[in-house]
C-alpha cells in the first residue's frame, strides 16, 4: 500500500526481522509467565533489548502483540499435514492423524509455551474485546481449513455427503479445545493404541453405511515434518 506521497513503503530490513523475532520471543515468555493482564509492555521491551517505541511501531496494542506471539509460537498441524507429500491430499488420512495426535502431549518447551499462550488468549478474550476479535479471526481461519479438508473428504467418499459440514467443523474444534483444557488440568490421557482405534472407528462411521474403507495405519504416519 502506498503512503500519501504515492511511494510504496520500504521492505523490512534484516535488522527489523531480527528485532521483530526477538520481540515476539520476549512477548511469548512474558505472557506465558505473567498472564495477559500482568504482562507489561515495558518488561517485554526490556527482555527483547528494545524500546517500547519499537513495540508500538509494530503493534497497535497489547492484544495484537499477544496474538502475534501466539502465532509465532504455535504451528498449524492441519497445514503441515495437508501439504505433507506422504498424504497426497488424502483428507481422510489428515483427519485420522490429526485426531491421533490429540493425546500426544508435546515434550518441546515451545509446545508448553504455545499452550499457555492459547489459554491466556481465551481468558483475556472474556475481558478484552480486542483480544476476542483477534482470537475469533484466527479460529474462523482454522474453521475454513477444516471445512476445506472435510469437503475434500466428502468428495472422495471418505465422509458421507449427508453429514453437515458445519456440524463436523464444530465437533472437530470442540474436541481440540476440550483436549487443551484436559492438558491444562494435567488429566491423564488414554493410551495411544486404544485412542487410535477409536479415531479409526469414528472416521469409518462418518463414511456412512455400506462403504468399506481399509483401516488406516496411524503408526505409519509420524509427526508432520517442519517446513
Amino acid at each position: 500500500m502506498a503512503d500519501d506521497t504515492g511511494a510504496a513503503p520500504a521492505a523490512p530490513s534484516a535488522d527489523d526481522d531480527v528485532i521483530g523475532a526477538r520481540l515476539l520471543q520476549a512477548a511469548a515468555d512474558v505472557f506465558a509467565e505473567r498472564g495477559y493482564d500482568r504482562a507489561g509492555v515495558a518488561e517485554i521491551a526490556r527482555r527483547a533489548g528494545v524500546t517500547t517505541g519499537a513495540i508500538y511501531s509494530r503493534f497497535p496494542g497489547k492484544a495484537e502483540l499477544l496474538v502475534a506471539a501466539l502465532e509465532c509460537t504455535t504451528t498449524d498441524e492441519l497445514d503441515a499435514l495437508f501439504t505433507d507429500h506422504r498424504f497426497e491430499g488424502r483428507a481422510h488420512d489428515v483427519l485420522a492423524v490429526a485426531g491421533s495426535h490429540l493425546v500426544q502431549r508435546s515434550a518441546e518447551p515451545d509446545g508448553d509455551r504455545g499452550m499457555a499462550l492459547l489459554i491466556e488468549a481465551f481468558v483475556a478474550a472474556r475481558r478484552d474485546p480486542a483480544v476476542a476479535a483477534l482470537l475469533r479471526r484466527d479460529v474462523l481461519d482454522r474453521q475454513d481449513k477444516l471445512r476445506t479438508i472435510i469437503e475434500a473428504a466428502k468428495a472422495s467418499g471418505a465422509i458421507s455427503p449427508a453429514l453437515d459440514t458445519e456440524a463436523l467443523v464444530t465437533f472437530c474444534h470442540a474436541l481440540g479445545f476440550g483436549f487443551l483444557l484436559l492438558d491444562v488440568a494435567d488429566v491423564p490421557m488414554p493410551e495411544t493404541a486404544p485412542w487410535d482405534q477409536l479415531i479409526g472407528h469414528l472416521l469409518a462411521a462418518l463414511s456412512g453405511p455400506g462403504r468399506d474403507h481399509p483401516a488406516i495405519d496411524l503408526t505409519a504416519h509420524p509427526e508432520p515434518q517442519e517446513t
